[in-house]
């Protein structure tokens, strides 16, 4: 069934089915994906906004009805309020540098937690040290998750800004948003939710959760690459200046070739008038593809007929479709961590109960550097992520350098749960005999070109 939606899970990796299991670094692209941004380019490739030929029409009605798709399924209440970019990297950055340079000055707060992806600390960090301000990070327990209690008196009233992952590209940890963004309105800060990790996974209704920016990935959620997605408060984003400039942002720009009358400085008036929203943040010639791309995924997701459940029907609540999503998800993720806590000297971070996390998973194995392993499962056709997955501060928190991490997806199976955990007790097997223990240790390599030859 998931072969025929997903061409590449058809290939064989080193002769083996694939089994991918990379899904939080970039999710596969169903067919109704790639037939959409092929379909563009043959069809009715040009530039948006810009001209009143035919292609140009159409281009633009493609892109905006994208737009349209992304607010519907967070629930956005106004178009307006989606501002389209290159990914949720970009997303934060907009508003660091538009939002925080505005509104964040010396002795300011900002509060991050010790979960967050790079994306979601540098920025601050940057402008921080820029306006000097403050940033303090909540703290996680022993399990993965965030400490409420400690949270809370963090937000002081310097606090500005709260920026938090919804859900954690590492651990899993699905947070308590909703009481975090509260707390955070009732003491006068902002909040920024990154969404890259849960989007795909769980409902998301930005009005009910009452966000003031909400940020998403879309090659994260079965969509293309370089394409992303900010959801702001329309009264917000009405006052935070463009994040870029040049064409398609403007409504007015005016230039004095020759000044007759120079300000004492020296220098020239501006003159310009920005575009309306979404516009005035969406500068140059957009991604277009990979946006009309973002908007077929979105279909995909709200209309997939989820493994087990049944087809959930195009005229439904989108929020139905995910639910089902969620729920196999969350079947498999149950599943995943049973199977993966009988194997010996194998530990898991974040949260040991599925109904706490989602199907991301990192581990470690005693005694077997994660590079190590995952060469070995490539040879076996699983594809795993392995390093500090842009996460740095958070494994120094667990006193490690690096993991081994597994994440699903809608077209993930137990039966790709017993060829991982097949493939780990292998890699066990593979790398405790004692000729790997001899004075001159074989590298990581050489294993794997005995996994490939079937020497053990």
């Amino acid at each position: 069934m998931f072969e025929k939606v997903f061409p590449i899970l058809k290939r064989k990796i080193n002769g083996q089915r694939l089994v991918y299991l990379d899904n939080a670094s970039t999710a596969q692209k169903p067919e109704s994906v790639l037939r959409a941004m092929d379909d563009f380019y043959r069809k009715h490739n040009a530039n948006t906004h810009r001209g009143i030929h035919t292609l140009s029409q159409e281009a633009t009605e493609l892109y905006e009805g994208a737009r349209d798709k992304v607010q519907k399924f967070i629930n956005a209440g106004f178009r307006e309020e989606i501002i389209l970019t290159s990914g949720a990297t970009e997303a934060i950055n907009l508003v660091v540098w538009t939002w925080g340079h505005e509104n964040i000055h010396a002795g300011d707060e900002i509060l991050l937690s010790e979960m967050e992806h790079h994306s979601n600390i540098v920025p601050w960090q940057i402008l921080a040290k820029k306006k000097r301000a403050k940033i303090k990070y909540a703290p996680i327990d022993g399990n993965g998750r965030l400490k409420l209690p400690s949270l809370i008196p963090l937000i002081s009233p310097r606090t500005r800004i709260v920026s938090i992952a919804h859900i954690s590209n590492v651990l899993g940890t699905i947070n308590p948003i909703e009481k975090i963004i509260k707390t955070a309105h009732r003491k006068g800060a902002n909040v920024l939710i990154d969404g890259a990790q849960a989007v795909a996974h769980i409902p998301i209704d930005v009005q009910k959760l009452d966000c003031d920016f909400y940020v998403l990935s879309g090659h994260k959620m079965y969509g293309p690459t370089g394409v992303g997605g900010l959801y702001g408060k329309k009264e917000l984003l009405n006052l935070m200046p463009p994040y870029q400039t040049g064409g398609h942002m403007i409504k007015k720009v005016k230039a004095q070739f020759a000044p007759r009358s120079p300000t004492r400085s020296g220098s020239q008036n501006i003159d310009i008038a920005w575009a309306d929203l979404p516009h005035k943040f969406e500068a140059g010639t957009a991604n277009i593809s990979a946006v009309i791309g973002l908007g077929a995924a979105i279909d995909f997701l709200s209309h997939f007929p989820s493994p087990g459940v049944g087809r959930v029907a195009a005229g439904q609540e989108r929020s139905k479709a995910i639910r089902a999503i969620q729920n196999h998800e969350s079947i498999l993720t149950s599943y995943a961590l049973k199977q993966m806590k009988k194997i010996p000297s194998l530990e898991i971070y974040g949260p040991q109960d599925a109904k706490d996390r989602i199907g991301v998973i990192s581990f470690n194995l005693k005694g077997i550097p994660p590079h190590d392993l995952a060469s070995i499962l490539d040879s076996r056709g699983i594809a795993i992520r392995t390093g500090h997955h842009c996460t740095m501060p958070l494994h120094d928190k667990l006193g490690i350098e690096s993991s081994a991490r597994i994440s699903l997806a809608i077209y993930n199976t137990k039966e790709d749960i017993n060829k991982l955990t097949e493939g780990i007790r292998y890699a066990q097997r593979l790398l405790s005999f004692p000729r790997r223990r001899e004075s001159s240790p074989r590298s990581w390599s050489m294993a794997r070109l005995d996994a490939r030859s079937g020497r053990a």
